[in-house]
């Protein structure tokens, strides 16, 4: 499974970011395999609507589940619509590393997003 875990930094080794449609990158790996690739955010620097964009674009690339810290309403919408599982890392747990979410994600425990888990965020 192609799995998308939104990152601080640009490597599996990388400290994880709880920001979904801000995180400055995501990793994408194969759960299997562990081949990764890092994708640049492209929302990150939009004026609205990055969470939506940031959903729509692992879309593209192939992602069938996320694992982040939040998901606004908007972005959860998005995500489930294009077939993706939406996973939370675990509460307290900011410093985790790429690498640490994976084999959590393996070992099955991760907890599923049944629904936005915030607010999202409104205006500019």
């Amino acid at each position: 499974m192609k799995l998308a875990i939104s990152m601080a930094g640009d490597t599996l080794e990388a400290a994880f970011d709880a920001r979904f449609g801000r995180a400055p990158f995501f990793v994408l790996v194969d759960s299997e395999s562990g081949e990764w690739t890092c994708l640049p955010n492209p929302a990150l620097e939009a004026d609205g609507g990055a969470g939506v964009r940031a959903a729509q674009f692992l879309a593209s690339q192939g992602a069938q589940a996320v694992v982040s810290g939040a998901y606004g309403p908007k972005a959860w919408t998005t995500l489930h619509a294009a077939g993706l599982r939406t996973l939370l890392a675990p509460e307290g747990q900011d410093a985790l590393i790429g690498r640490q979410l994976l084999d959590q994600f393996r070992a099955g425990a991760l907890r599923a997003a049944e629904a936005a888990s915030h607010d999202g965020h409104h205006g500019g």
